[in-house]
C-alpha cells in the first residue's frame, strides 16, 4: 500500500498592489465625460481644497494623426470647453433625451443595490449588445472584471445582479440567449391559457418554433386551426431584440449620446480629433486653503490637530488633478492609435473597410496595459463625419483568408449584402451562402457562415422565406 505524505512549506510570491493614485487614474479613465462631470461636481462640493477656475477656456484639438502618437497633453490640456453634440436633426437639450444605456442606468439608480452590486450592474449594462442581449457567461464577466478592472467577484454574485437586470424594461433585456429572452417576456404576461401555451412552446418546443414548424406544433399541442393562428400571432408580438425598443430616445426622435471624442477630416486626408470636455471646469488647488495650512504651522499643538485632515483634503485635490491629466494623455494616445489603424474608415465611412484590431493591438501601439485600453474603450463614443459610434465598434477579430488577414466585420458585411439581395421566395441556404462568399474571394467555411449569421441575428433560410 502506497504511503501518503503531506508536505508543508513556504512559498514567496509577488502581488502587485495599486497605489491610491493608480486606482483613481483607472476610475477617471473609465468614466465617460458625462459621468466625469457628475463626479467632479461632487468633489468640488465635498473637498474644500479643490477649486474651479472661472471663465471659459479655448478648445484643444489634437494634431493630425500620424505615426507619432501623442505622449503628453498640451500646456492647456484642461482647456476643453463644452461641445454641443447631436446625431441627426435639430439640436436638442441632452437632458431631454436618454440613450439605450442611459435608460437602463436610470432604472439601476431606482434599484436598491450596494456599491459592489452597483459596479457589477454597470459592467453588465456596458457589456450588452445593441440588441439588449448579454452574450457572455457570468464566469467570463467575472474574469474580465478581475483581469481588466482589478475587481473581484464570483459568478454567483454576477448571476444575482443579472437577475435584477432582467427585471428591467423592456422585457427580455439582459437575456443570455434568444430562448431566455422570449421566456422572460412571457413570464411578465398575465396568467392564463395563452401564457401557459407560450411557455410550453418556448420551453419545450423551441427548435420547432425556430424552424417554423407550426403544423408539428399544432399536432403536439393539440391546437385547433383557430388556436394555432392565435398563438402564432402572439409569438410574433414577442421581441427578439429588446434593445431595439430602446434605440430611440425619450423626448426625441433620434438617438443622442455624449461623445468623448469629436473626429474630423479634411480633403487632404488629414484626420484630427478633439476630446469633449463637456461642462467639466478647469481645476486647481485652492490658494486660500494652502495659506490656511501654512499659517497653522505656527499654532499650538492643540490647534494643529486639524492639520492632518486639511492636508488630506489638499492631497486629494492634487491627486484628482493629476488623475485627470493622466486621463487626458491616455485617451489621446488610445484614440490616435484607433484612428491610425482604422484611417480608411474614418476617411470614407465604409464599415467594410474596418481593419482587424483588438485591444491587444492598441495596447501594443500605445505602450499601455491592455486593461487600460479596456477601460478607455468601455462606454465611450466618438462623433465622426459618418455618425456617432461606440469605441468598441472599431474593434474587429481577425479572419485568416488563405494567409491574408481580413476583419470578421468585412465578412459579415458581405454576408448581409448577399442575404439582402437574395430571392425572398427562395432564400439561400448556409451551403449556398458559403458558395456565394467564395465567389467573392473569401474561403469561408459553412460553420463560420452559420456562426456569423447567428451573431447578426439573421434567421435560417426557412425562416427568411416570404
Amino acid at each position: 500500500m502506497a504511503k501518503q505524505t503531506i508536505k508543508q512549506g513556504l512559498k514567496q510570491t509577488q502581488k502587485q498592489r495599486l497605489t491610491p493614485l493608480q486606482l483613481l487614474i483607472g476610475q477617471m479613465i473609465e468614466k465617460p465625460v458625462d459621468q466625469l462631470q457628475e463626479y467632479v461636481s461632487h468633489q468640488l462640493i465635498d473637498n474644500p481644497a479643490l477649486e474651479a477656475t472661472p471663465g471659459e477656456e479655448p478648445a484643444w484639438e489634437a494634431p493630425a494623426v500620424s505615426d507619432d502618437l501623442p505622449t503628453s497633453p498640451p500646456d492647456d490640456y484642461d482647456a476643453l470647453p463644452s461641445i454641443p453634440v447631436q446625431t441627426q436633426g435639430p439640436r436638442q437639450d441632452p437632458s431631454d433625451s436618454l440613450s439605450f444605456y442611459d435608460q437602463l442606468k436610470e432604472q439601476m439608480r431606482q434599484t436598491e443595490l450596494d456599491d459592489h452590486q452597483r459596479y457589477i450592474m454597470e459592467y453588465l449594462i456596458g457589456s450588452l449588445d445593441t440588441d439588449g442581449l448579454l452574450r457572455k457567461s457570468c464566469e467570463t464577466i467575472c474574469d474580465e472584471m478581475d483581469i481588466y478592472h482589478n475587481f473581484a467577484s464570483t459568478p454567483e454574485e454576477v448571476e444575482e445582479v443579472l437577475a435584477l437586470l432582467q427585471e428591467f424594461d423592456p422585457p427580455g433585456i439582459g437575456a443570455q440567449s434568444l430562448q431566455q429572452c422570449l421566456m422572460l417576456q412571457v413570464k411578465r404576461r398575465k396568467d392564463g391559457w395563452m401564457k401557459d401555451m407560450l411557455t410550453s412552446i418556448i420551453g419545450s418546443h423551441f427548435d420547432d418554433l425556430l424552424k417554423n414548424h407550426w403544423d408539428k406544433l399544432q399536432r403536439s399541442l393539440r391546437l385547433t386551426d383557430e388556436e394555432k393562428e392565435e398563438v402564432r400571432a402572439e409569438v410574433r408580438k414577442l421581441n427578439p431584440k429588446p434593445g431595439s425598443s430602446l434605440g430611440e430616445v425619450i423626448g426625441g426622435s433620434k438617438q443622442q449620446v455624449t461623445p468623448d471624442f469629436i473626429v474630423e477630416n479634411n480633403e487632404e486626408g488629414d484626420i484630427t480629433f478633439t476630446l469633449n470636455r463637456g461642462r467639466l471646469p478647469q481645476l486647481e488647488v485652492s490658494e486660500t486653503y494652502m495659506d490656511i495650512i501654512n499659517s497653522m504651522k505656527n499654532l499650538s499643538r492643540k490647534d494643529k490637530e486639524a492639520l492632518p485632515l486639511l492636508k488630506k483634503d489638499m492631497e486629494g485635490a492634487k491627486m484628482l488633478i493629476e488623475a485627470l491629466q493622466q486621463r487626458q494623455v491616455t485617451l489621446a494616445k488610445t484614440m490616435s492609435a484607433i484612428i491610425k489603424r482604422q484611417k480608411k474608415f474614418f476617411l470614407d465611412g465604409d464599415e467594410a473597410d474596418l481593419m482587424p484590431m483588438t485591444l491587444k493591438d492598441v495596447a501594443s501601439d500605445t505602450g499601455l496595459d491592455i486593461s487600460t485600453i479596456s477601460r478607455v474603450t468601455n462606454e465611450k463614443y466618438a462623433e465622426t463625419p459618418w455618425g456617432i459610434f461606440r469605441l468598441r465598434f472599431f474593434f474587429n477579430d481577425r479572419y485568416d483568408n488563405d494567409g491574408d488577414e481580413v476583419s470578421t466585420r468585412k465578412i459579415k458585411s458581405l454576408l448581409k449584402e448577399i442575404i439582402d439581395k437574395e430571392d425572398k421566395r427562395h432564400p439561400l441556404t448556409d451551403m449556398q451562402l458559403e458558395e456565394e462568399i467564395k465567389k467573392k474571394g473569401y474561403n469561408t467555411k459553412r460553420r463560420t457562415i452559420v456562426k456569423y449569421r447567428e451573431q447578426m441575428n439573421i434567421p435560417k433560410s426557412s425562416l427568411r422565406k416570404q
